[in-house]
């Protein structure tokens, strides 16, 4: 059994708490599905809603660090300090139609030594991350160096080394969001060669399943670093391989993503590469 540090307790009840206000709201979002208005504008306010929950908390514990949220942008910290990266709903579609498959995504990033860091952001490794689905009330965790874990349980990659056995998750570019050409070909690439192709909505939840086995791989483009902070530390603890397309492993790969476990990270890795070349 893990022993769990102050800063993923910190993390996991502010996901928590934000988490159980989220769930109150959706009972409220299923019911508004059959008003004439819908539920658009109330999904906002729930999402803002947790978005100040999750501030409130992790900026009583730690006064000084910065934050990078969907909703509320960048605000610097302290010098030298950390970063929360924050997503207080990741999986907001599903939320807007009623559908249980959404999470909260807290990841904590150290300021590069060097004060550039590998993108030239600024930023080095993320060293926590929680994955919290609050309808099933489960929570996903890891920290550098110390695995990755659900609840108490370890959590390991998929072992299977091929793709004809592999089932693989993706993000479908949708209206106004990605690129819808350059997924058909990776798509017609990869579908005849795999089990089977899923998407569920929700990045977070996505890469948190590669990490459980679940899946065996995961494919998408055009994220944002609260979608895969603290999913691609879940992954890499887990024994996985997270690169962008072109085969990088930085602290937060967003704009591409390729996940899975070493066999069939480099597989798919190969496919994407070939299909965007062709």
């Amino acid at each position: 059994m893990a022993m769990i540090t102050g800063l993923i307790r910190v993390m996991e009840r502010a996901a928590r708490k934000a988490g159980s206000r989220l769930r109150r709201d959706f009972g409220e979002v299923e019911h508004l599905q059959v008003s004439r208005k819908g539920p658009a504008d109330f999904v906002s306010k729930a999402d803002q809603a947790a978005e100040r929950t999750l501030w409130d908390e992790l900026r009583a514990a730690r006064p000084d660090w910065g934050f990078l949220m969907e909703e509320g942008g960048e605000i610097p910290g302290e010098a030298g300090k950390p970063r929360f990266i924050i997503d207080p709903l990741d999986g907001t579609s599903n939320f807007l139609h009623g559908i249980p498959h959404f999470a909260i995504s807290i990841a904590a990033q150290e300021p590069a030594l060097d004060g550039k860091g590998p993108d030239g952001s600024g930023w080095g490794d993320v060293v926590a991350g929680v994955v919290y689905q609050p309808i099933t009330d489960q929570t996903f965790w890891a920290e550098k160096n110390r695995g990755a874990w659900l609840q108490d349980a370890r959590l390991r990659v998929s072992g299977r080394r091929q793709l004809s056995e592999a089932l693989i998750a993706t993000g479908i570019p949708y209206h106004g969001h990605g690129d819808f050409e350059e997924w058909g070909k990776i798509l017609n690439a990869v579908g005849p060669q795999v089990a089977g192709i899923r998407r569920f909505g929700s990045a977070a939840l996505d890469l948190a399943w590669i990490a459980a086995g679940r899946y065996d791989g995961f494919w998408e483009s055009d994220l944002a670093p609260w979608d895969t902070a603290a999913g691609c530390l879940l992954v890499r603890e887990a024994g996985g391989f997270v690169s962008d397309y072109r085969g990088r492993s930085l602290p937060i790969c967003d704009k591409q993503v390729i996940a899975g476990n070493d066999p069939l990270h480099s597989r798919l890795h190969k496919i994407v590469v070939g299909a965007l070349k062709g």
